[in-house]
């Protein structure tokens, strides 16, 4: 691409050459662009980061698996959940604050189906002045059942629990251990 002049050039020619290797990634890190900002297809520190921007609950992401695993697996299994903890981080947004939200927070972040018993209901009535659904006294309790129940795991639950919830709903969570299945 160079003019015919500098074609021959010994010093113009390491020049550029010098110049396509440093800017070589800036290059190609341009043409792949949306890629970055894809979940699935970006690198899994940018997709860390890339969820600090859309509040994605990713605590917990970091060892998911690792006491279980190997370590080539714990890698692969950490990276799965980070990038969909990411992608489902504005989804999650638009429901937040109701049940389905809330359960599908935590079914992200666990792996399991909660239990959710709240207080709230919602009625329909021709005539005025109808009975209130629901129970006068608000209340949220959250129960997850997990094969490995412990402290920082209903730590975790009540932190998801907290930020997920409406701020005027008092809460509760509990953690207990799953029923386990005889192997066959």
């Amino acid at each position: 691409m160079l003019p015919a002049v500098f074609a021959d050039d010994d010093l113009a020619q390491r020049f550029v050459a010098g110049l396509d290797e440093t800017l070589a990634p800036l290059h190609n890190v341009l043409d792949c662009l949306d890629a970055y900002f894809t979940p699935s297809l970006a690198p899994a520190d940018f997709t860390r980061w890339l969820g600090t921007w859309v509040g994605a609950e990713t605590e917990g992401t970091e060892t998911a698996g690792a006491e279980t695993a190997g370590v080539e697996t714990a890698g692969v299994e950490t990276t799965v959940a980070l990038r969909a903890a990411v992608t489902a981080a504005v989804r999650l947004h638009r429901i937040r604050g109701t049940r389905r939200g809330l359960s599908e927070a935590i079914r992200l972040a666990f792996g399991v189906e909660p239990e959710i018993t709240e207080s709230g209901a919602a009625a329909w009535d021709a005539g005025p002045m109808g009975p209130v659904p629901g129970e006068s006294r608000p209340f949220l309790h959250v129960t997850v059942r997990l094969p490995e129940p412990g402290p920082a795991v209903e730590h975790r639950l009540e932190r998801l629990v907290a930020a997920a919830c409406p701020a005027h709903m008092p809460y509760t969570v509990q953690v207990t251990a799953a029923e386990r299945t005889p192997d066959r």
